[in-house]
């Protein structure tokens, strides 16, 4: 996914430069824009240097454990970008939780690697020690730990709910770009999920198949998510409800270990987060404002802490 959320800072700036306006006119906005989007944190796995950007609300009460929400951007993007689109500093500040959002591995751009490989175990090795060092400075509920991600980083929150269903309590998704398969999902804990998809989305389509992010076929979403009610061992038929006029939730429930799978389908929406930021709509398509994904992930997960067994 290449689209910049701050499109209009970019834009400034190369007018700027076009018009023949001061060199150092356009360098005081370039390097404003690196300044509004640098990271604050960085850390050292598998020996490469990471980053990452780290919230902490003012409702931080270091006597009481906090809940940590990891949310991670899409292919391209990164994590100032999630930031705005997802709008989760405002839900932390209203609950007091913290929220990290780590930038995938940079080669030109950022980018999580959710096939299988060894460039997924590196990228999910990172996530574990963002995940020590955040607990070694702050007082962290390791039972309300939970991951989201939008595109090729609800992809990864997927490849976490295979790989670190130990630590990870529930995961949501939005748009995902889902390239790691069933067969590559070896762990079969069972682990909560919400998710939101358009059924216009034109890089990772509701109903499965190619795109322009990929030569690879993509699954059918509603396919998908039937298969992580069977994960979880929920009943077979979900309950259906329409929530807005363009949004229906389907809800999983009696689920092993109550790990419910709920799965917002936004008729219209494109590759977009509900109620967050929009993004330029002639590239990924409309952003439905009839529900916020970040509150109701939240609504979701604060209900999900972490089940481990004895």
């Amino acid at each position: 996914m290449t689209v910049t959320v701050d499109r209009g800072r970019r834009v400034l700036a190369i007018v700027l430069v076009l018009i023949n306006l001061p060199v150092a006119l356009a360098l005081v906005e370039a390097v404003s824009f690196k300044v509004y989007n640098r990271e604050n944190g960085t850390l050292v796995s598998s020996g490469e240097k990471r980053v990452y950007l780290l919230y902490v609300p003012p409702s931080y009460d270091p006597t009481r454990p906090a809940p940590l929400v990891i949310s991670m951007h899409g292919a391209a993007l990164w994590p100032t970008v999630q930031k705005d689109i997802s709008g989760w500093n405002k839900v932390a500040d209203e609950n007091g939780f913290l929220v990290v959002y780590p930038a995938g591995l940079q080669h030109g751009l950022y980018v999580w690697r959710v096939e299988q490989g060894p460039g997924l175990a590196i990228d999910v090795r990172f996530i574990a020690d963002l995940i020590d060092k955040l607990r070694a400075t702050y007082n962290i509920d390791p039972s309300r730990i939970y991951a989201d991600g939008l595109s090729n980083g609800g992809g990864m929150a997927f490849a976490l709910s295979c790989t670190m269903s130990d630590r990870i309590a529930a995961v949501g998704m939005v748009g995902p770009a889902l390239t790691l398969p069933w067969n590559g999902c070896p762990d079969p804990r069972p682990v909560p999920v919400i998710a939101f998809h358009g059924t216009a989305d034109p890089a990772a389509p509701y109903n499965g198949g190619s795109s322009w992010v990929t030569r690879s076929e993509f699954p059918s979403i509603p396919v998908w998510m039937t298969h992580w009610a069977q994960r979880n061992g929920c009943a077979p038929s979900p309950s259906v409800s329409r929530v807005a006029p363009d949004v229906t939730r389907r809800t999983y429930t009696h689920c092993t270990d109550n790990a419910a799978v709920v799965f917002y389908t936004i008729q219209g929406g494109g590759h977009t987060w509900p109620g967050g930021r929009p993004l330029p709509e002639w590239f990924v398509g409309p952003t439905s404002r009839s529900i916020d994904a970040s509150r109701e992930m939240w609504a979701f997960f604060r209900e999900h802490p972490l089940r481990r067994n004895e």
